[in-house]
């Protein structure tokens, strides 16, 4: 399908644009450049309307974005929603005295104040919030009289002594110490579980909803009273305002790369259009998001910059050629033109891999991936329009400095240091050398992602640093407070009025009792255990009574209390209820031991009315998308391989020369997961994605250099010959990409999110390996896998000066599946026609 491509040297120079023949070239080339002026005006038209489409693009996430939906776990909670409020998404907000406890007016005054303002916030699920000030929680005793009750703050409550100390013994007679107040008494809890949609449809506006709490929180953290929030909700919403920060590091990272290619370039034109093309197509590829309807959302941030990264990577090659060939004398317009033969199909293959790398992640069925994989898709397509037709056709006006085009020349005539530098790689000794080394620290790197884990691997938000605000909170709420925020809920099924039966509480408390025994429960809470309290309470609080009654009538009083005092833990109709299991933490390890202590249950327990399922809770969805990371993972780096090894067969031709290209990025993948071991980043959502799309990205170095090796060994060059052509040509700028980007990227290092430092440490590991593997393992691998059958000086020239192409065989002559079946093409003409 694809041809190889007409070398610098296969070009006659061309000083006048009136000696070239403008109907020469294939259809698509002509099109473009002898319409240069309509191809500008439209691309001058879709910046002013994608960018001011762009900048309605609007920020946001979602809960249920979050979840892998195809997941039977989370099929079984959305089912189920309606009956178990609570258990999804929600923030705990903590308001502190920090001069005495909560029985002090003022500071139940300021929480009154703060409840009242929470529960107005839109998005706030009011009926089932939960504190001090709301009358849904509430106190029962038993008397001799019977039981008596009523809401925790008491109906006569004016801030008198007599009314604290009824507060007082409200609390400690309602059970919800260490709950909605903390163990030491000293602050409370509001408890706001949270509608991921309004009454009129509308999505939770999680940026509105952080606004709102800070503005709270600056209101009334004053002297005295402190305030603390987590939650999903919260997490969001300080990634979301963290993103101002992100953007900062992202021109951080754009001045630095231009810098850096402005240094080598010495050509501040040049420089400003590749940089220039690159930031159109972000704007491009917002604004289709925007018109698309699709949002920025914290997990998808990096894509803007990857779309960028590509952008110079192709645009800077495009730059190079031009470079070269003004420098020989050849005319601006011309030189572009020649750009574009020799490069476009190569880097149209490079971008297809690079959309492979990016598409395949839509095979994870998690939403916030999904949006990823196609904005990000989109991006690569623009890049098509922005870098690989656009670029050219500005530079066909701009030209670029005539110093430094002779510069280029210069350095790509003389004694260039690259084939000094990496020539040696194509001795076999040398070579040898480095395909021993690369084995040996692969099998290291192997041993080592063997210990890679899946999911988070430190308390708290892994997202964000261990000192920032968010874990400082946490950390305060999970010391004062016994019920965490971490919860793991099982999903009771039964028919209507099925939770009134003996054996399905006696089997709810059974499987209580063996939650509470695994390592990271703190404890458990079900409709069964809080049956056993109020029966017990029933009969004047005797132990004796601390059970679950076989008396139909006195289970049903039981229930009844349970579902006035605590209505999250069952449903109207008594057909589902949860088992929560309140965890010392969220690790992968702690939720794989619920997993299989729960299905070793459910397995021997359920029947064809009763069920046990899996999951809810914000640690039961984890579990779910724990469970889908892990077998998304190697399917995705399959698939992602998969379509590269054909794209690159397609180009190639020949299944050697895709193995010189394909085996280095395995190689970067097997030590990007060994650098995740060593840094302790786990594989999760916001993780995932990073091994594929370095993959995709990677690629274009191998593309780039061997596109120009292999055309020149057609031609009769020698592996060592070719390949210091292709240094020269393409492999430096392959290089000053590779130090660029990793130079840029690795400024994240000081990002206040943690996820996006990580992700500039494994994508400038990345970037280096990947280079340093086109660099130095390709020509190694080429060295015994890619030999020239034809000798150089054997090689007839034809009548342009153009060496013949001799078929390219591997070390095995003699076989012929290793011989190429794409001659070098004579002229633009065979190159249509075997394209």
């Amino acid at each position: 399908m694809t041809a190889p491509t007409p070398q610098l040297d296969a070009m006659p120079v061309v000083a006048s644009r009136d000696d070239f023949d403008k109907a020469s070239g294939v259809l698509l080339e002509r099109v473009i450049f002898n319409n240069r002026f309509l191809i500008l005006a439209a691309c001058v038209l879709l910046t002013v309307l994608l960018g001011f489409a762009a900048s309605k693009l609007k920020i946001n996430a979602s809960f249920e974005k979050m979840m892998p939906l195809s997941h039977p776990f989370v099929q079984n909670y959305q089912q189920n929603a309606g009956s178990l409020r609570g258990l999804g998404n929600s923030v705990r907000i903590v308001v502190e005295n920090t001069k005495g406890d909560v029985y002090d007016p003022a500071y139940l005054a300021v929480l009154r104040k703060i409840n009242d303002q929470v529960f107005l916030i839109p998005g706030v699920d009011r009926s089932y919030m939960k504190s001090l000030w709301m009358p849904v929680v509430r106190w029962t005793e038993i008397t001799e009289e019977g039981f008596k009750g009523g809401p925790v703050m008491p109906d006569s409550y004016d801030g008198s002594a007599g009314s604290l100390a009824n507060l007082r013994q409200n609390v400690s007679r309602s059970g919800i110490i260490g709950s909605l107040v903390a163990n030491d008494q000293k602050s409370s809890m509001i408890f706001v579980p949270l509608l991921e949609t309004d009454a009129a449809g509308n999505p939770l506006d999680y940026r509105a909803f952080h606004e709102a709490l800070s503005k709270i929180r600056k209101q009334y953290e004053k002297d005295g009273v402190r305030i603390y929030a987590i939650g999903f909700a919260q997490l969001v919403g300080d990634l979301i305002h963290g993103l101002i920060g992100v953007f900062t590091y992202f021109i951080f990272a754009a001045l630095i790369a231009t810098a850096i290619i402005l240094l080598y370039t010495r050509c501040v034109r040049s420089t400003l259009l590749v940089v220039f093309c690159s930031l159109m197509a972000v704007a491009w590829q917002l604004g289709l998001m925007r018109l698309f309807g699709f949002v920025l959302d914290p997990y998808s941030v990096l894509v803007p910059f990857l779309i960028f990264a590509i952008g110079v990577s192709h645009g800077a090659q495009k730059m190079n050629g031009i470079m070269q060939d003004i420098g020989r004398g050849t005319d601006r317009y011309v030189a572009a033109r020649y750009t574009f033969r020799r490069l476009f199909l190569a880097g149209m293959t490079a971008l297809l891999a690079d959309a492979v790398g990016f598409a395949v992640l839509s095979v994870i069925d998690i939403p916030v991936i999904r949006g990823l994989a196609i904005s990000a898709s989109i991006g690569v397509a623009v890049l098509i329009f922005t870098n690989l037709i656009l670029l050219p056709v500005l530079l066909s006006y701009t030209s670029v400095s005539p110093r430094a085009a002779q510069r280029s020349l210069k350095a790509s005539e003389g004694d260039h240091p690259l084939p000094r530098w990496f020539g040696r790689f194509t001795r076999p000794r040398w070579a040898a050398g480095v395909l021993v080394f690369t084995a040996i620290l692969t099998t290291g790197g192997f041993l080592t992602a063997r210990h890679l884990k899946i999911g988070d691997l430190d308390p708290g938000a892994p997202e964000l640093r261990a000192d920032s605000q968010y874990n400082r909170d946490n950390t305060f709420v999970t010391g004062h407070y016994k019920l965490s925020s971490d919860q793991f809920a099982v999903i009771v099924t039964t028919p209507v009025n099925g939770l009134l039966s003996f054996e399905t509480l006696l089997e709810m408390d059974r499987l209580e009792q063996q939650l509470r025994e695994i390592p990271g429960v703190q404890t458990t809470v079900s409709a069964a255990s809080l049956a056993r309290l109020y029966t017990s309470a029933g009969f004047e609080g005797s132990e004796k009574w601390v059970t679950i009654n076989r008396d139909t009538f006195v289970i049903n009083d039981a229930i009844n209390y349970v579902y006035d005092s605590n209505p999250e833990m069952l449903n109207d109709s008594r057909s589902v209820a949860p088992v929560v299991a309140f965890l010392s933490d969220h690790k992968a390890e702690t939720l794989q031991r619920l997993v299989q202590t729960v299905q070793a249950f459910a397995e021997k327990h359920n029947t064809a009315e009763r069920k046990f399922l899996l999951a809810a809770g914000n640690a039961g969805i984890e579990a779910a998308t724990n469970i889908s990371v892990s077998h998304a993972n190697r399917t995705m780096l399959f698939y992602v391989y998969a379509a590269v090894v054909l794209l690159c067969f397609i180009t190639f031709r020949n299944w050697r020369a895709v193995v010189v290209a394909v085996l280095p990025l395995i190689v970067t993948s097997i030590l990007c997961e060994a650098l995740m071991v060593t840094l302790g980043i786990g594989v999760k959502v916001a993780t995932l994605p990073v091994t594929a799309l370095g993959v995709g990205i990677g690629v274009d170095y191998a593309l780039y250099l061997l596109s120009v090796q292999l055309v020149e060994q057609r031609r009769g060059m020698s592996v060592a010959d070719a390949y210091g052509k292709a240094l020269v040509f393409t492999g430096k700028v392959v290089a000053l990409i590779g130090v660029t980007l990793a130079a840029a990227v690795i400024t994240w290092v000081w990002s206040p999110i943690k996820f996006q430092a990580d992700m500039g440490i494994l994508l400038a590991f990345m970037f280096l390996w990947n280079m340093f593997g086109a660099l130095i393992v390709v020509p190694s691998l080429a060295t015994f896998l890619l030999r020239s059958a034809t000798p150089r000086s054997e090689a007839p020239v034809d009548t342009q000066g153009e060496r013949a192409a001799g078929p390219l065989r591997s070390a095995h002559e003699g076989d012929e599946e290793t011989r190429s079946e794409s001659p070098l093409p004579s002229d633009v003409a065979a190159q249509a026609r075997s394209a």
